[in-house]
């Protein structure tokens, strides 16, 4: 039976899911090549424009992997947005991608060298949210992006903790690596249990967002190849709020939440956005600000409990804010205000002015944002207060978390930097929370072009079309605008 919204969401053909299967598994091996020829290896130059990148050895033979197995494995995964055949499918699919993408080098990204560094400067005494890697004396320092070597560290003090045993264990650059992957699939196993589980609880085919969430070419080239911490980021995010939706209003499954939920804050600080519309999720019943506040405190109480020790326990504090404000160092026109604020800027200069619009174009936006947060779990707070008592517990999950995932595209949207890793935190929410599925194109979509976006070598391709992208992005931007601005006058 189909969902409201629904387009094809039936029994999906056997040779057409057997084609997309062995096609991603196609794609999948030739990025694997690519990056063997030209992917992130230490020693790898740095490419400053496309014919470098194609008169570098093997230029040609990397590209070519690149673009056709980037085609491939995009196209299998989009040809089943609708959904898999069955759950046990989707994961033995994306199971099968993932395989050929652990025998590759890092892809997509050098951050992983990043990790290693800023391990070791914790290691050797170092304060990572003070100093650069450089200045730390790390041994690698090389290795890293040029833009990253001279920034503190943005990430928590639990990710630090895990990159410095990484590096302790490792035994050297490679080992680092090596070990600093394993933490990356094991942060990819965490949310691959916790999917299905999410999906159940607000009435979701579990076989179309474990496809979503776990197939997505984002998931195998970044999060797994390209070891971004955003892995055992988002799998601790998941089991904090699995345990939420199984348990809400118990005492000590709050706390555990809080704690799991305190973790993923400390690894990547735009967990933070979640803690709100958590706060919602545990409250089981109705919905007062009796229970939100008993219910909620006890959550937060495990929240700043991790955060405390985990902070206590490494020594490091909460310096990490401070590299939080570093990481808008670069301006991409994929971020929205980034591309807007550029396109002022070269409005600007056509007329022989400089009015460095990109700073302020930010600092609205994130106001904006602020507002936007608010305005999303007032939302979803007054649909719980209408709801009473006789809503399903599927309905009342559905709110919460479908307004989590919203907040998280909200924030990855607006934010200063956008790189395409970051779409894997809303893609695995709303994929667990949005029940009509013609709604998930939206989503889905924005995914599958940011698969495109790097080179194996982590060059981004941004940097390449920085005017043409960002007057097409600015133009989107107020297209979205304007519809939206229709459609709220229709509503009145």
């Amino acid at each position: 039976m189909s969902e409201p919204g629904a387009v094809p969401d039936g029994p999906v053909r056997p040779v057409a899911a057997a084609l997309a299967r062995y096609a991603g598994l196609a794609g999948a091996v030739l990025l694997t090549v690519a990056g063997w020829l030209g992917g992130a290896l230490p020693d790898t130059p740095a490419v400053t424009s496309l014919a470098d990148a194609w008169r570098a050895p093997h230029g040609p033979a990397v590209l070519g992997c690149w673009l056709v197995g980037t085609v491939l494995l995009v196209g299998a995964w989009w040809s089943l947005r609708w959904g898999a055949p069955s759950v046990r499918w989707a994961y033995l699919t994306a199971g099968l991608w993932v395989l050929p993408l652990l025998a590759a080098p890092p892809l997509g990204s050098r951050d992983v060298y990043s990790y290693a560094c800023q391990g070791w400067s914790w290691t050797h005494g170092a304060d990572p949210y003070r100093v650069g890697v450089v200045a730390a004396g790390c041994p690698w320092a090389d290795s890293v992006s040029p833009i990253w070597r001279d920034t503190p560290a943005p990430y928590g003090p639990f990710f630090v903790l895990l990159a410095g045993l990484a590096v302790l264990l490792g035994g050297g650059l490679v080992g680092a690596i090596v070990l600093l992957r394993v933490v990356a699939v094991a942060g990819v196993l965490l949310a691959a249990f916790c999917l299905p589980g999410l999906a159940r609880a607000v009435g979701v085919p579990a076989r179309r967002a474990v496809w979503l969430a776990l197939a997505c070419p984002l998931v195998g080239v970044h999060l797994v190849a390209g070891a971004h911490n955003d892995a055992v980021g988002l799998g601790l995010l998941l089991s904090g709020l699995l345990v939420l939706v199984r348990r809400p209003g118990r005492p000590r499954a709050l706390v555990a939440a809080g704690v799991l939920l305190g973790l993923a804050v400390a690894v990547k600080a735009v967990a933070v956005v979640v803690l709100p519309f958590a706060a919602l999720a545990a409250v089981s019943g109705r919905h007062t600000w009796r229970a939100l506040l008993r219910d909620g405190g006890r959550l937060a109480g495990g929240d700043l409990a991790a955060l405390v020790v985990i902070s206590l326990a490494t020594g490091l504090g909460l310096g990490w804010v401070r590299g939080v404000a570093r990481s808008g160092d670069s301006e991409q026109w994929t971020s929205p205000p980034t591309a807007v604020g550029l396109v002022a800027d070269y409005a600007g200069a056509l007329v022989g002015r400089e009015p460095d619009a990109v700073p302020v174009v930010r600092a609205v936006a994130l106001a904006v944002l602020a507002v936007l947060l608010v305005v999303l779990w007032w939302r979803a707070w007054t649909a719980l207060r209408r709801l009473g008592d006789v809503g399903q517990p599927a309905v009342r999950q559905r709110a919460a978390l479908g307004g989590a995932g919203l907040a998280l595209a909200a924030t990855v949207l607006l934010a200063p930097v956008f790189h395409p890793w970051y779409a894997t935190w809303p893609l695995a929410l709303l994929a667990v929370a949005t029940v009509a599925v013609a709604r998930t194109v939206w989503f889905v979509a924005p995914c599958a072009v940011a698969s495109v976006l790097t080179l194996p070598d982590g060059t981004n391709l941004a940097r390449f079309t920085k005017a043409p992208g960002a007057i097409l992005m600015t133009a989107l931007v107020v297209a979205v605008v304007v519809v939206a601005a229709l459609r709220a006058r229709r509503a009145r």
